[in-house]
């Protein structure tokens, strides 16, 4: 398949390989083995020595098949999936280092990956620094003689802070230190680490490459030689976080239209955003496409457009903001994104409870914070959901 075709055509050709009975839609292999015709070729496929499937912990037609559509779109030599995002930054972290190694991370992280670094990192003896998204200096003021990998989202969950990825890519080279991007919020659709000069990029395959809420799953995308031989390969085969035939069958089907939903969220997301900037009750609106976004020109340069995630700060605090999910009545309440249906939470109470409260305002997640992840309704009936709170 040709790389120079575009995001929407490889979307919807890549990693198809039909069965005996020549199906149009990629098939399903729901099987823990596979068969070998003799002793010798198992003997051969599990020594590497021959390729082909052996156990579906970490061999599966399917699964092949959605690493290497999410590989052609992200331009990656290499794709791992996983049983969910989560599980590809915990491969991601135990396949490339060991204990007495750093991290440097942006605080401006899911609070999920905050506990993972902290409290189970941690105990093996993998120390964390936690520095600005957007000051570059500070990244190379963390940098210790055994740290081995940068990590951040860009933008972050839920501020939408953009970090300059080549810039920070530069400083992690000169280094020799690796770096890893969450890409949860852009997809492949608007932004491309790797091409921006990123070692790996991570996906929780839950939120927008399926896209309708329905699946948990994941990846790790870089180099051949980094996922496969450098070790996140062997930690999947042996520990087993392991991304399900049905759910990478659900995931394909979710890619096939990924360009288009992707592109109709962050048409829907500025409008949100714009409409927000204009309410009384509203202090401030966060959203890379709009002007008042401090990493507004950086965006434009690194993003297609600004996402489909608006994260909004209103008068009064807690109650103020519970009482805008309270009065949603077309909205979900539900800490969920990148779903058909729009979504509404309360970062410090819901995504980022279980951080503490200095580290919540360190990055900027106060009592007031709502985060919406537009969805694919008219605006108008969004905005009218949200405005009965904010009246």
């Amino acid at each position: 398949m040709s790389d120079h075709l575009q995001p929407e055509t490889l979307a919807l050709h890549t990693g198809i390989h039909r069965s005996q009975f020549n199906e149009h839609s990629e098939a399903m292999y729901l099987t823990s083995s596979f068969v070998f015709d003799s002793a010798a070729q198992a003997a051969a496929r599990f020594s590497g020595n021959e390729p082909g499937n052996i156990y579906s912990r970490f061999t599966n037609p399917t699964v092949t098949a959605f690493e290497e559509r999410l590989a052609m779109l992200e331009g990656a030599e290499a794709c791992i999936a996983t049983s969910s995002g989560m599980s590809a930054i915990l491969a991601c972290v135990m396949g490339l280092l060991s204990a007495g190694d750093h991290i440097v991370a942006s605080r401006s992280l899911f609070g999920a990956t905050v506990n993972l670094f902290n409290n189970i990192l941690k105990r093996f003896n993998i120390d964390t620094t936690y520095v600005s998204a957007t000051d570059i200096n500070s990244w190379q003021a963390a940098i210790q003689p055994n740290t081995k990998l940068f990590f951040l989202e860009t933008p972050s969950n839920p501020l939408t802070e953009v970090s300059d990825i080549t810039e920070l890519s530069k400083v992690a080279k000169k280094a020799g230190i690796w770096l890893a991007v969450d890409n949860c919020f852009c997809t492949p659709i608007l932004q491309k680490p790797l091409e921006l000069g990123a070692d790996i990029v991570i996906h929780s395959a839950t939120k927008y490459l399926d896209g309708q809420g329905r699946v948990l799953g994941g990846a790790v995308l870089g180099k051949r030689d980094l996922l496969m031989d450098g070790g996140i390969y062997g930690f999947l085969r042996t520990a087993g976080p392991t991304l399900s035939a049905f759910n990478a069958w659900v995931i394909l089907k979710g890619l096939e239209t990924l360009k288009i939903r992707v592109e109709a969220h962050s048409a829907n997301a500025l409008q949100m955003a714009q409409w927000l900037e204009s309410q009384p009750n509203v202090m401030r609106v966060f959203y890379p496409g709009l002007m008042s976004h401090p990493q507004h020109e950086l965006a434009k340069h690194q993003q297609k457009s600004g996402g489909g995630i608006v994260t909004f700060e209103v008068k009064g605090g807690r109650e103020a903001a519970w009482r805008v999910i309270d009065s949603a009545r077309l909205i979900s309440i539900t800490a969920n994104l990148g779903d058909a249906k729009s979504t509404l939470t309360h970062p410090a109470t819901t995504t980022h409870a279980r951080i503490s409260q200095e580290a919540r305002d360190a990055a900027g997640i106060s009592d007031g914070l709502l985060r919406i992840a537009v969805g694919l309704e008219a605006v108008q009936d969004l905005q009218a959901d949200l405005a009965r709170g904010l009246s």
